[in-house]
């Protein structure tokens, strides 16, 4: 496999449906090669679940959606046991969320007890119903998709849910030119239907393994390091990032770098992805007067690079 041609691929197939969000898809493609979740948060009907419909047909694997209601349980996410006369006992059924992509869709809509079935999902790779643990299909990815906080009907995700997202990312409205294509164009569902997979399952793992190969010298650790401790100083925001962000950080740079024919990290990889994997997880100080991400964009400013 051709690592390079194959990003190429993948980059081109979502660009030609995901019309002018070059950006965005490739944010998209790096977390899912990084191994992590995303979330994508906007106004409805921007495309958020086409783009995650997209991404799910593109990378060939298993894919379920799940539209979030205030009425969803854990038991219609998770799957729950049923008696069998013939066999007299209870078997259970499993729930949509066994499968390699699961698209929760709108998932700030359903309870916070609904949405609190994801964490150990989305963090062990398994979950447990009933007692008992069960194993989820390798790769899992979640991709969520959340309407504006100010929207009727929206329950918050708490601190611990938005951690567990590698990236979260915003589409935006579409400029004219792009829209122009969206309105006189086929629609983009009927496009996502006709996608081909652009790889296989044992493409994709080679993909996610050269991205763990990518090298990150010292200097570039160094500046990683910095840059987190710059969010725990107390002069950008309430509280400051955890270690496992840092990782998540270092992992999604690594993917970027990969998608830029690189076999090492360079600060640019870090600086194009850290508002998009940290700003979710931080909340800038009350006399900021800025949100989470002008916050990161004006702390990474201020942090000298290696």
């Amino acid at each position: 496999m051709n690592v390079q041609n194959t990003i190429k691929t993948i980059l081109n197939q979502l660009n030609a449906l995901i019309v002018g969000k070059q950006s965005q898809v490739q944010d998209c493609v790096a977390c899912m090669l990084a191994g992590g979740h995303l979330l994508i948060e906007d106004v409805p009907g921007v495309g958020k679940t086409t783009l995650a419909h997209a991404l799910g047909k593109t990378l060939g694997l298993a894919f379920s959606r799940v539209q979030f209601t205030s009425d969803l349980m854990p038991t219609d996410l998770l799957g729950v046991s049923i008696y069998d006369r013939a066999s007299e006992g209870f078997h259970f059924h499993p729930g949509p969320i066994f499968t390699h992509i699961l698209l929760a869709d709108e998932i700030n809509r359903a309870s916070p007890k609904t949405q609190s079935a994801l964490l150990e999902a989305m963090e062990e790779k398994q979950v447990t119903v009933e007692g008992q643990t069960r194993a989820l299909p390798k790769p899992f990815f979640v991709i969520a998709t959340q309407n504006p906080q100010d929207q009727i009907g929206t329950h918050a995700l708490p601190e611990s849910q938005l951690d567990r997202f590698l990236m979260r990312i915003s589409l935006g409205y579409p400029d004219r030119q792009s829209e122009r294509v969206i309105l006189s164009g086929v629609d983009r569902r009927l496009l996502v239907d006709r996608l081909p997979a652009a790889l296989n399952l044992l493409e994709l793992q080679g993909l996610q393994d050269a991205v763990r190969n990518v090298h990150a010298s010292d200097s570039l650790l160094d500046y990683v390091q910095d840059l987190i401790h710059a969010t725990r100083s107390g002069q950008w925001f309430v509280q400051g990032l955890s270690p496992r962000a840092g990782i998540a950080l270092l992992r999604v740079a690594k993917a970027r770098a990969l998608m830029q024919g690189r076999e090492y990290v360079a600060p640019d990889d870090v600086q194009d992805i850290i508002s998009q994997t940290i700003a979710h997880r931080l909340t800038p100080l009350p006399r900021a007067g800025r949100d989470a991400v002008a916050q990161v964009r004006a702390m990474v400013a201020a942090v000298r690079l290696p």
